[in-house]
Formats: structure tokens, C-alpha cells, sequence
């Protein structure tokens, strides 16, 4: 039975990623991506890769993957993990408008995504903008508010990807890798801008965007 089963079935492990493999030696092809595998399986699989045979049919293996989310796909590799102050500021920047902006920093040492910078209700645009570093990525909530052409005072909660050219191309890497999962935590996000240059995200752009 292990040899029929490892003749249909492989599985390819590193150290962060799982891809199940489905051929015949000669041909064979990614059936899906899956989260991590650190929540399902012992660390003593890796590292180095191994190479395991399954000894069970697809629709067994496909049950002890029960975490699987194809949205996450892009962003699992990078294993960056959101620090619970940054879903808790966000809330109350939303429902009680709080703050004017939040900067979100990714240490990559700790591997994950913190608050670097609050900044009050009364602090301006220039405030936010002098806060993004000119050599190194962030992310950013920015709560805009605007006129409509009918005189209707609104408001529009922006997300900002800022990457300057200038900054390491393995932190741009990073960042573009895990923005699509954290975004997705922060609940409540009306227009999102990506920025290499402060021309890419001034007022006229944020006022256009807006409307």
C-alpha cells in the first residue's frame, strides 16, 4: 500500500512552505499552496527539505490541512505576524477617530508588524508625510477628510504602501510580500495607495482618490 500510495502521492517540505506534488516522477505539478506548516507538523521535518511519501489518499491529506486559505498564498512565505496593537489603534482610529495617522513598521528580527508612530487629531498632512523615513518602507493608515462638491464635509480612511527607491530591495520585498494579509486585518480600509515617491501621495492625490 505505501509503495502504490508513493508511486500518486509526494510531498515536498521546507522550512516555512507546503506544496503537494501530484505525478508520475516524470510530471508533476503544484496542486496547492498551504499556510505554513508549522501549526501541523513536527519542526523535526525540517530543516533541510525532505522528500515523504504519503500513505494515504489526497482526500485525507487535502482534511489535515484544515487551515488552508489560498488568499494567503503570496503572503506565507514571508511569515511576518501582526502585533495586536496594530489591529487595536486601527479600531480606534475607525470608531472614535483617535488618531490622525498610524505608521506601521516591520521588524524583521521579531518578524512582524508594529506600531512605530501615533499621530494626533490635530496634527496635519505635512505631520504624516515628514513621518514616512525617505530610505525605508512603512505601512500607513492616513484618515482623510474632504469637502464634496455638494458641501458635505466626509471622510475616507486611506491605506499607504510606501517603498522609496532608495530603500533595501529585501525590505521592499517584504513589505509587498506581506502587505495583501495585514491589510486584510484592518478592517475598514476605503482606498488604498502604493508610494515610491512623496509626489505619489500628496493631497491632490489623496483628494482625487477620494471622491
Amino acid at each position: 500500500m505505501l509503495e502504490n500510495a508513493a508511486s500518486k502521492f509526494r510531498c515536498s517540505f521546507n522550512f516555512a512552505d507546503i506544496f503537494i506534488l501530484v505525478g508520475n516522477g516524470r510530471e508533476r505539478q503544484p496542486l496547492f499552496f498551504c499556510v505554513t506548516a508549522t501549526h501541523h507538523l513536527p519542526l523535526s521535518l525540517y530543516p533541510p527539505p525532505k522528500i515523504l511519501s504519503l500513505p494515504f489518499s489526497l482526500r485525507s491529506s487535502l482534511g489535515r490541512f484544515r487551515s488552508f486559505n489560498p488568499a494567503a498564498m503570496a503572503n506565507a512565505a514571508s511569515g511576518i505576524a501582526l502585533h495586536d496593537e496594530c489591529k487595536l489603534k486601527f479600531l480606534e482610529l475607525k470608531a472614535k477617530r483617535t488618531y490622525r495617522f498610524i505608521v506601521f513598521k516591520i521588524e524583521e528580527k521579531q518578524k512582524q508588524v508594529v506600531v512605530e508612530k501615533l499621530g494626533e487629531p490635530t496634527q496635519s498632512y505635512e505631520d504624516f508625510a515628514a513621518s514616512l523615513p525617505a530610505d525605508e518602507c512603512r505601512y500607513a493608515v492616513y484618515d482623510f477628510d474632504f469637502v464634496t462638491e455638494e458641501n458635505c464635509q466626509k471622510s475616507r480612511i486611506f491605506f499607504i504602501a510606501w517603498s522609496p527607491d532608495t530603500s533595501r530591495v529585501r525590505s521592499k520585498m517584504i513589505y509587498a510580500s506581506s502587505k495583501d494579509r495585514f491589510k486584510r486585518e484592518l478592517d475598514g480600509i476605503q482606498v488604498e495607495l502604493q508610494a515610491t515617491d512623496p509626489s505619489e501621495m500628496g493631497l491632490d492625490v489623496l483628494n482625487s482618490r477620494a471622491r
